[in-house]
């Protein structure tokens, strides 16, 4: 085909697509101004389906032009219909229930659509009134999950609803209510699913409603004043953790996002020790929702991470925490100063590093965070008789398995080491009452053999700080038959349940090796310390020298192991492979600690008979 047909067939075909749009509108106009609503829907649904076609055809060949410019001009011939001074209300009122969602669809395939819807929907805002267009661009925001790019079809009604805001006159905070978590859920979805590319606009358009809500509350007086601050202050927090995941680190814009949401949130009075300390999602919620609050956790399911990440971002930027207008330092001094502010800094500071879409550099800053207010000689300051501790453990708890994450999954060595000083920090703080039975859940609820191999060394290491400490109160005192009596938090038969769990695990048999090698060594090691360290004291807290502890220790712990160990042993000096050279490498420690028990069991099995 020669290219001056090919040209004859394009032109007649946009003069066709003209042509067909324009009957389609002017059909629209005499249906809705002779009052026939059923026809005039009829009308309206052609447009939309006509508008489809142009679209299919668009998106079929993104390698070509003719289609998209085919589009963009019906586009452009519907935004100056739109725009006609003259156009009855009837029509407006028609068309502004399905034409916002129609032309949005046009942005995912090339920005070049954008202005022009952004456009039209100003002009069903200013022409059909703020708040029937509220319920419209929530509908048309909600249609999103049927796109396959919604991150740029949402840009439009996103555009549309910071100016509805700002535009309605009456009951703003139920109105901005009742939006918000439509406008929520929607980037949630959009932000977590989405390229970093992507989102930049996104994020640009959810800051621009932040700013909208803050105007909005300049207005109002009161008690709706302060709804809608809680309200802009749940928003804001929600939005920090998002752009913090859904923007790389390094991205440009992500600082101006951070600065202006610092600005916001700041002006909410949400301060950086408050969000740290005292913040309660659930109390703001109800406040702000009332009886509706459960059905907004879905919404604000990350506002706990984003008040992490709002202290993070000024710990990362001296130019954050000023436009907040804080002081890390002296928020550091308070938290280390204060042992039931620190664990509560210490809970909410776990959701930056157990949030698995956010950048590792982040986790790395909230690491140091995190070692700034637990290291030292803060481990100094509880106080042992701390009346609600036993509220706190179970955040503890938490924190330290999303410090163990860290360890395990961190790419940077450094970063795992700083991770490693956090933990001991963090179980330093804990009452040493409560602490193996922290240790012990640690340890039953971690799969990794090495992290388990990690937590009984602790275990093994908090044992000898304390029988050293008791030995040198033993000097300054006197003493009783020769006999130290150490803090039985440590020292006491649960330790041997440990040493149980791992070379008798519950499901029965010996441990499986060479899989779990790690924790069978520092199992292994940590039953000789006890072992030889109640021999030498002449002590039995743990009951490790009573004769049916001994006869269960090597009937049902060693001589299983001892089978089992030189069965693989022997099974990998007959295969002479590389594999086979590193299981023998692996087992030889573990060999001989375990014949060192072995030993010890025997003797003291001999003394007493």
């Amino acid at each position: 085909m020669s290219v001056s047909v090919e040209r004859e067939i394009v032109s007649f075909r946009d003069s066709d697509t003209r042509s067909n749009l324009r009957r389609i509108l002017e059909s629209c106009s005499k249906l809705a101004e002779a009052g026939d609503f059923h026809e005039s829907e009829k009308s309206v649904s052609e447009l939309i389906k006509f508008l489809d076609s142009l679209l299919d055809a668009a998106g079929s060949d993104p390698d070509s032009d003719n289609a998209e410019n085919v589009a963009f001009e019906a586009i452009s011939e519907i935004h100056r219909y739109v725009c006609s001074p003259s156009l009855d209300q009837e029509v407006v009122d028609a068309l502004s229930f399905e034409l916002p969602k129609a032309i949005s669809k046009f942005v995912v395939v090339s920005s070049k659509f954008l202005d022009m819807a952004i456009s039209i929907i100003d002009q069903f805002i200013e022409k059909c009134g703020p708040r029937d267009m509220l319920s419209i661009l929530c509908n048309t925001l909600g249609y999103s999950s049927k796109m396959t790019k919604a991150s740029s079809y949402i840009l439009p009604p996103l555009s549309g609803l910071s100016k509805v805001f700002i535009s309605i006159q009456r009951r703003q905070f139920e109105h901005i209510k009742e939006a918000v978590p439509i406008i929520l859920n929607v980037l949630k979805a959009v932000s977590l699913e989405s390229e970093d590319d992507e989102l930049e606009d996104v994020f640009d358009r959810a800051v621009d409603i932040a700013n909208s809500i803050y105007e909005v509350c300049n207005k109002l007086e009161r008690d709706a004043k302060e709804k809608l601050r809680d309200l802009l202050g749940l928003y804001v927090l929600q939005c920090m953790a998002l752009v913090s995941a859904g923007i790389s680190y390094k991205a440009s814009s992500c600082p101006s996002l951070v600065l202006q949401l610092s600005q916001i949130s700041s002006y909410c009075g949400l301060s950086y020790l408050s969000l740290l300390t005292t913040y309660d999602v659930e109390t703001v919620a109800g406040s702000v929702f009332g009886e509706d609050k459960d059905h907004c956790t879905g919404c604000l399911s990350h506002v706990k991470h984003g008040a992490a990440l709002s202290v993070i971002w000024g710990h990362v930027s001296e130019g954050v925490a000023h436009t907040a207008k804080e002081d890390l330092i002296a928020i550091q001094d308070e938290l280390r100063n204060n042992q039931t502010k620190r664990w509560q800094a210490i809970g909410t500071l776990k959701h930056v590093l157990s949030f698995v879409n956010l950048p590792w550099e982040l986790k790395k800053h909230a690491t140091d965070f995190l070692l700034c207010i637990t290291d030292g000689d803060v481990s100094g300051n509880y106080n042992e008789e701390h009346s609600e501790w036993s509220s706190y453990m179970p955040s503890l708890f938490s924190a330290l398995q999303a410090v163990k994450m860290v360890i395990m999954y961190a790419p940077e060595p450094e970063l795992r080491k700083k991770s490693f000083a956090v933990l001991k920090g963090v179980l330093a703080d804990i009452p040493i009452s409560e602490r193996f039975d922290i240790l012990k859940a640690l340890i039953t609820n971690t799969d990794s053999s090495s992290m388990i191999a990690i937590f009984i060394d602790l275990v093994r290491k908090e044992m000898h700080t304390t029988i050293c400490s008791s030995r040198s109160i033993v000097k300054t005192a006197q003493q009783i038959d020769n006999k130290a009596f150490p803090d039985t938090s440590f020292w006491n038969p649960s330790v041997l349940e440990l040493v149980e769990l791992v070379l008798r695990p519950p499901q029965g048999g010996p441990p499986s090796l060479p899989e779990q090698s790690d924790a069978v060594l520092s199992a292994l090691n940590l039953y000789r310390f006890v072992l030889m360290t109640e021999s030498a004291e002449k002590t039995n807290h743990t009951g490790v020298l009573s004769r049916n502890s001994l006869v269960k220790a090597y009937d049902e712990w060693l001589l299983p192991l001892r089978t089992l160990v030189t069965g693989i042993m022997a099974e990998s000096k007959s295969d002479y492979d590389e594999f086979a050279v590193d299981i023998e490498c692996t087992l030889n420690p573990l060999e001989l600690v375990m014949y060192r028990c072995i030993e010890l069991v025997e003797e003291k099995l001999k003394q007493s008979t």
